[in-house]
């Protein structure tokens, strides 16, 4: 719809000796359903006042007969064009983009690697470990459903020193045992490693002793290989069964320890580019640039004593991955605070060294807090742990009324897997929320239960019946609801363009707030029939973008709430 009123407005204008392409965007004003402000930019290439230029404008498309589109078209100070646009044209765009498969979006075909997760094995998941897989998810569905080839990888912290600092407590609890002979489970894991964790903040002997371990294993130390795979075992199957319940999944699971078989032919090749120097017996990549304002230290890649860090490893997952997919673009979805970390060591010497000269794109994202807007903790002090947490709104959203007690648990884990997700991805990314217990287990208000409560009671009254639309349209709401859904194809484009899951997010509760006040002054069943008809084509669509675009953000639809 966009398109056709810019080439009109384009056209006018070249009649009248005006050359620019302009902008017509939604307009925010009560009555008017367009806006185009490019007066301002035309006043000042052509010297003219922006209302001049605007009457000239009004006046020609008045001339002509443009009645198919435009039901009103006027002028605004200090130089705004209002357009309300026909019943006609409304429909005649929403008949073209119901026969649209991926709603008139921009389809594009690239190879992209997603990396999302991200967590470390061997310790408990909590709910700092939740935003990273649901955007990471809802960004790699948006990028697929556009037409990419889209590869995702957990990228497991596998092989770091939190391995070691497990493999020491395993050890210590049973000495003298051969690590074949060791038999340990996943509530023994969860507690050993914050248990050395915090002996290493105490005593520094335990901790030389786990950076120790750390680089043994590192080095394939038989023992602790045994160990490091009973570990890895128990943790990579607790870890997807927790995403399977998110309804988060990967084509890899590959980790840090993946990367390490690259690091013979890597490192050399690194070397043979001249980017490589020695300081202190250490191997770095000088990563600054002329026009730095911050003097940022060098990536190291590997310690005096030989052991290889996170970097080499990050860098060695690049290798692999230009190596086995050829990416046009690799993005990452991380905590916020390892921007500098990604965007001025890993990407730098990445491309300094010619591992890989495409598209890195990074996107920081903040964190899940509580009531008192820090951190989300439980009253002991500690991060809750997903599994209490997913318990925990369960336990909520059965308490709001005696009926959710009768729902099955495929409906009431999709109902959770709305709340948590709808919570987090309705917030740009790059932000903190607050993660408000009771407000997101509500059926009404911005939550995830009022969108699925929403799309329930639309399907009610849906008799799917294919009629043609006609060129009716009946009151205010229904055209809302008309205008509403055409802009589902510019919320795409722009949501998969800057990869901001929020889009869609904040676009799917504004269409669920206008079809419930459709559904509100509507009588659908008391209609005649060529209303009825019209009308269940629009909640059919409706329901359409709604469950699309649902699926897009990883949330399902239960059968009944």
């Amino acid at each position: 719809m966009n398109i056709k009123l810019e080439e009109i407005l384009s056209d006018v204008l070249k009649e009248i000796g005006y050359e620019m392409e302009v902008k017509v965007i939604k307009s925010k004003e009560e009555n008017v359903d367009f806006q185009c402000d490019d007066l301002f930019k035309l006043a000042k290439k052509y010297h003219k006042a922006p209302m001049v230029i605007g009457e000239e404008v009004i006046n020609k498309i008045n001339e002509k007969d443009y009645s198919d589109y435009i039901k009103d078209i006027s002028l605004a100070k200090p130089g705004f064009i209002n357009i309300c646009v026909s019943d006609k044209f409304i429909n005649s765009s929403l008949t073209n983009l119901i026969s649209e498969d991926k709603f008139g979006i921009d389809e594009d075909n690239k190879t992209i690697v997603v990396d999302y997760g991200g967590p470390n094995v061997a310790k408990p998941l909590h709910v700092g470990h939740l935003r990273s897989p649901i955007i990471g998810q809802s960004v790699y569905n948006m990028l697929k459903f556009q037409g990419n080839k889209v590869i995702g990888d957990v990228h497991l912290g596998d092989i770091g020193l939190q391995m070691g600092q497990v493999i020491y407590g395993i050890l210590e609890d049973f000495p003298n045992m051969k690590a074949e002979n060791i038999e340990f489970d996943l509530k023994y894991l969860d507690k050993t490693y914050p248990r050395v964790s915090g002996l290493c903040k105490e005593n520094d002997d335990i901790k030389k002793k786990c950076q120790e371990y750390t680089k043994r294993l590192q080095d394939g130390d038989p023992e602790f290989r045994i160990l490091w795979k009973k570990i890895m075992k128990l943790s990579v199957n607790d870890i997807k069964r927790l995403y399977k319940y998110l309804s988060v999944d990967f084509d890899y699971w590959y980790g840090e320890s993946d990367a390490y078989k690259y690091f013979d032919e890597m490192i050399p090749y690194i070397e043979s580019n001249g980017v490589i120097r020695e300081d202190d017996g250490a191997k770095v990549i000088d990563i600054k640039e002329e026009d730095d304002k911050v003097d940022y230290p060098p990536c190291i890649i590997q310690k005096k004593d030989g052991a290889y860090l996170y970097a080499t490893s990050d860098l060695g997952t690049i290798w692999q991955r230009e190596k086995d997919f050829h990416p046009d673009d690799i993005i990452y979805f991380t905590d916020s605070r390892q921007a500098m970390y990604f965007e001025k060591q890993i990407f730098r010497a990445a491309k300094k060294s010619r591992i890989y000269d495409k598209n890195f794109e990074f996107y920081g994202f903040g964190t899940v807090n509580g009531l008192d807007n820090k951190p989300f903790k439980t009253r002991d002090g500690v991060a809750l742990k997903l599994d209490n947490l997913f318990s925990d709104v369960k336990k909520e959203f059965i308490s709001l009324r005696k009926e959710n007690e009768d729902m099955s648990d495929e409906d009431l884990d999709k109902i959770v897997n709305a709340i948590l997700k709808y919570a987090d991805l309705q917030n740009d990314l790059t932000r903190n929320y607050i993660f408000d217990l009771k407000k997101f287990t509500e059926v009404s208000g911005k939550t995830g239960p009022y969108i699925l409560y929403t799309y329930l009671r639309i399907k009610k009254l849906l008799t799917s019946n294919n009629s043609v639309l006609s060129d009716n349209i009946y009151n205010d709401v229904d055209r809302q609801l008309r205008l509403k859904l055409l802009e589902v194809t510019d919320v795409l484009n722009l949501a998969i363009k800057e990869r901001r899951p929020h889009y869609i997010a904040n676009y799917i509760y504004d269409l669920a707030t206008v079809a419930n006040n459709f559904y509100s002054v509507n009588k659908v069943f008391n209609e005649t029939e060529e209303v009825r008809n019209d009308y269940d084509i629009i909640l059919s669509y409706n329901n359409r973008v709604l469950e699309e675009l649902l699926k897009l953000l990883g949330i399902f639809i239960p059968e009944k709430m």
